[in-house]
């Protein structure tokens, strides 16, 4: 006889993992109650769909924005989906807008994913790496391993799949989308962004109060 599970249970473990409600109760009856174990399998259920379906093609979505208080830092971003149909679904719009929050939350990221960092932009950055003061002394060996993990972290610290969730760190933006696509039954994916920045690019006006009143006197 499987184990009763309150609807409010029900619900707690779908906020936390995004799964439907029918998935979420056969979750913690098949694990005794344990939310942390319903969770875990939950999870491996989210990515083993995702990566099934991650070769279908997506062409439909919707373009998001995001301006942030203050209206200094705005993003546009473009989620994919399969059809139209789950492009107009609210779980599909509270993504893209939380994925475009995401962005305006991490300054550093500049890629959607680790394959989409250029070779040029690697190249840069093992180079700044390498030519820092602190490994110019160490053997090469160390030095290189070193290095090899410093890239890692910093080319994981520009991709948006990598970063965690500003409203759930325990995952990662990937498994966000992997348990939308486990959720919503289609392939998802972000396919670019932009970034605004008021005055990104532009020499700003500098007054020099002293040598005005110095030159006039």
């Amino acid at each position: 006889m499987s184990k009763q599970i309150s609807a409010e249970y029900v619900k707690e473990l779908r906020s936390k993992t995004g799964a439907g409600m029918m998935d979420c109760k056969k979750a913690l009856q098949a694990s005794g109650g344990d939310m942390e174990l319903a969770v875990e399998n939950l999870r491996k259920k989210g990515l083993a769909l995702a990566d099934k379906k991650s070769t279908r093609i997506a062409t439909e979505g919707i373009i998001e924005s995001y301006i942030h208080s203050g209206s200094r830092i705005g993003v546009l971003v473009e989620i994919n989906c399969e059809t139209d149909f789950v492009a107009r679904r609210v779980e599909f719009q509270r993504l893209a807008k939380d994925i475009a929050m995401q962005i305006v939350a991490c300054p550093s990221v500049s890629h959607v994913s680790l394959d989409s960092i250029s070779q040029n932009t690697i190249d840069n950055e093992a180079k700044i790496e390498s030519d820092k003061e602190d490994l110019i002394n160490k053997p090469n060996n160390i030095r290189n391993k070193i290095i090899a993990g410093r890239m890692e972290k910093r080319l994981k610290e520009i991709s948006l799949l990598n970063q965690p969730f500003i409203k759930n760190p325990d995952i990662t933006i990937e498994e966000l989308l992997k348990q939308h696509i486990a959720l919503l039954g289609e392939n998802i994916k972000i396919r670019r962004f932009e970034k605004f920045l008021l005055g990104e690019g532009l020499i700003k006006k500098v007054n020099d109060f002293h040598s005005s009143i110095v030159n006039k006197s």
